[in-house]
């Protein structure tokens, strides 16, 4: 179990993000915040959306402590973490399970969020120059993995998948083991139709 303490002092830079079905902690973040790695459960399960057209693989699950507000009127829950090996642009993503687990209310347009409180209802606010300045980071970090190879490996992967232009999208191209079949044995019109020749004579 980690020190509450450690789990409020440290995530000032957060993305709420409530289309997100998960919460994200970055791996470096463990280590400046001093959580032992021995922390994380190991788990199978990949998700989407972080890397273009691929599942990505956590490094595990940890439980960690996250504080809203200060001493006097404060509200604590322990959330699960999905951590990842990315480079960080923030210390953390709260997503949905958040949301759900705090009952808290975001405001997009004032850049606010709402929760109750020991005594009195929270609210957690940003400037929107700090908001702009956190985009203006994601932009750079997203203009760096554009030029990264991984995106010339996934730019591969759609070349080889993109149909062919030169097929006329009326054609028909008959694969190999196919055979040609009359559609009325009755008839002398010889009118067929081509068919595996896998399938079953029925």
């Amino acid at each position: 179990m980690v020190d509450p303490i450690v789990g409020m002092k440290w995530l000032t830079k957060v993305l709420m993000d409530g289309d997100s079905g998960l919460n994200i902690m970055y791996a470096e973040m463990l280590d400046t915040m001093g959580v032992d790695r021995a922390c994380i459960r190991p788990t199978g399960a990949p998700f989407h959306g972080l890397v273009p057209r691929k599942p990505a693989m956590p490094l595990g699950q940890i439980d960690l402590p996250v504080t809203f507000e200060g001493l006097s009127n404060y509200r604590t829950e322990t959330l699960t973490f999905e951590v990842v090996g990315f480079h960080r642009t923030y210390h953390a993503i709260l997503g949905q399970p958040c949301y759900a687990k705090f009952m808290a209310i975001p405001n997009y347009t004032y850049l606010k969020l709402k929760m109750l409180g020991l005594s009195r209802v929270i609210t957690i606010g940003t400037s929107f120059q700090h908001a702009y300045e956190c985009e203006v980071e994601c932009c750079n970090h997203a203009a760096a993995i554009v030029a990264s190879k991984e995106l010339a490996d996934i730019r591969k992967e759609v070349i080889e998948e993109a149909p062919n232009p030169k097929r006329s999208t009326g054609s028909f191209e008959p694969t190999e083991g196919s055979k040609e079949v009359l559609i009325d044995l009755r008839t002398t019109e010889g009118k067929t139709v081509r068919t595996g020749t896998t399938l079953s004579s029925k």
